[in-house]
């Protein structure tokens, strides 16, 4: 998987969301907000070429407290949110 181009992490009033910008975006109407641990996911993935769950929790186990099991179950639900919100690439 990859993000698509275009669309960028911001920060707006202290709110993750995620912006799409540039013509191949154009009809993008959804605003993409994010927690803190979905923002720290993304900054580690955006523009990094492919990556796969395991990557993602990989990186929650590294940044967070949590088991290995958890993080994957929690990376695959959302890659499964960015996926239906079209903002990544299979």
């Amino acid at each position: 998987m990859k993000t698509k181009k275009g669309f960028h992490l911001r920060n707006v009033c202290g709110e993750y969301v995620i912006v799409a910008e540039g013509i191949e975006n154009i009809d993008f109407s959804k605003i993409i907000n994010m927690n803190e641990s979905a923002a720290f996911l993304w900054k580690k993935i955006d523009g990094s070429g492919d990556f796969t769950i395991d990557d993602l929790g990989a990186y929650l186990c590294e940044e967070y407290d949590v088991d290995e099991a958890t993080a994957k179950a929690d990376a695959a639900k959302l890659v499964q949110q960015w996926i239906d919100a079209e903002i990544i690439e299979e």
